[in-house]
């Protein structure tokens, strides 16, 4: 393995020193990394453009959390660099990694040894009077909900282009598999492994008793207008990035078939072993 890159949180002290302990591996292991400009400028090496990172990394690893990992694949949308996250937070679905079996995840890297997870993600387009005022790329999730305190919405929700149903709530999530275990997870949403193409609908504090999360598959297209005239709707992409919306504005969330998020699966670290040791799922608690 070739052309390795990094992509670290430099807000985080233990991720900065990460680096800096990885960077010194790679040149003891003739196995130099590739930082992009910002985070070759705040470690003090040399770095690459934007552009030419893009261009000449084929792999990366992600120091942080999840939400470096997120901010990691927006960055390289649209590219074959497969990502590897070192997780330095508490939860990590995305970050898979420890920092004490870093060494042993990078030799079974160098040699090849893994699999690559191709996970899907959402192309959502905002439309506002059937014009198109933003296409967005998620990996986890599309929420749409309100900035006013305890304002309730109301979201009429098109299945295919066709009248589902209006559901008064908090708001809604349409999550990816890979979104499963973030915030569809703790609305009730169900758990899905990475791996398979489906949606998830899933309400946030619906004012009805029928309101339940809903897989969708694969070529399924999920659309949510919200009616009112609240002037604080709000939608957001992987919970990092916002947009404002419009009352009657309608939001067309689909998995993309153009773009994907390679990932690394290294051997005797599977998914369901990631939600086990995770969730405490087999576990008992007193």
């Amino acid at each position: 393995m070739k052309n390795l890159g990094m992509i670290v949180n430099l807000r985080k002290p233990e991720a900065v020193s990460m680096a800096g302990k990885l960077l010194q591996w790679g040149k003891d292991n003739n196995c130099p990394f590739l930082l992009p400009h910002h985070e070759a400028s705040a470690l003090t090496t040399a770095g690459l453009d934007d552009e030419q990172w893009l261009k000449t990394v084929k792999l990366a690893i992600v120091i942080g959390g999840d939400g470096t990992f997120l901010r990691a694949a927006r960055y390289i949308m649209g590219t074959d660099i497969i990502l590897h996250g070192i997780n330095m937070g508490h939860l990590g679905f995305l970050a898979s990694s420890r920092p004490d079996d870093l060494e042993h995840d990078m030799a079974n890297i160098l040699n090849d040894n893994f699999e690559v997870l191709e996970r899907r993600v959402l192309k959502c387009l905002l439309y506002h009077d059937d014009s198109v005022l933003h296409k967005i790329y998620a990996l986890n999730d599309i929420v749409l909900t309100t900035n006013a305190i305890a304002r309730l919405l109301h979201i009429e929700i098109l299945f295919n282009f066709k009248f589902f149903c209006e559901m008064p709530a908090d708001g809604a999530i349409v999550s990816t598999a890979t979104g499963s275990t973030a915030y569809a997870l703790s609305a009730g949403g169900p758990v899905i492994p990475p791996h398979m193409n489906a949606m998830i609908l899933a309400p946030l504090c619906a004012h009805t008793l029928y309101s339940r999360p809903l897989i969708a598959a694969e070529d399924d297209c999920i659309s949510l207008i919200p009616k009112g005239a609240s002037r604080d709707i709000m939608l957001t992409q992987d919970g990092q990035l916002a947009y404002e919306v419009l009352p009657g504005d309608r939001i067309d969330i689909k998995l993309s078939r153009s773009k994907k998020i390679r990932t690394v699966n290294l051997p005797g670290r599977s998914f369901l072993d990631i939600v086990r040791e995770k969730l405490g799922w087999g576990q008992a608690f007193r």
